[in-house]
């Protein structure tokens, strides 16, 4: 899924957070993978979510306390509303839409 995708937004359903993160991409230009996550589910997703950012760089006590919306770009665990928010608000978002080939111009 990560593969085939350069951006996925890991969403709780009904999420107003995850309606932002949405939003801002979808204004950029930015047509991501959404995939709604139900009560259920969460814990699970979230665990997944974890181990495979702690995996790419949160040895040791770095490791990344992931919540909704969680953003994969690039193949990448990028983070949260909160990362999202300050790339897009210093100019680097961009840029990294552009590297990971979800947005062309």
């Amino acid at each position: 899924m990560v593969q085939e995708n350069a951006i996925i937004v890991f969403a709780r359903r009904g999420c107003c957070m995850s309606h932002v993160a949405k939003r801002l991409l979808l204004g950029l230009g930015v047509n991501p993978a959404v995939y709604e996550i139900d009560e259920a589910d969460e814990i699970s997703v979230l665990e997944e979510l974890e181990m495979i950012g702690n995996d790419i760089g949160g040895k040791g006590n770095n490791k990344k306390k992931v919540q909704f919306p969680a953003l994969v770009i690039g193949g990448k665990l990028f983070g949260g509303l909160d990362t999202l928010m300050a790339t897009h608000i210093s100019g680097e978002l961009v840029p990294i839409l552009k590297e990971a080939g979800a947005l062309w111009l």
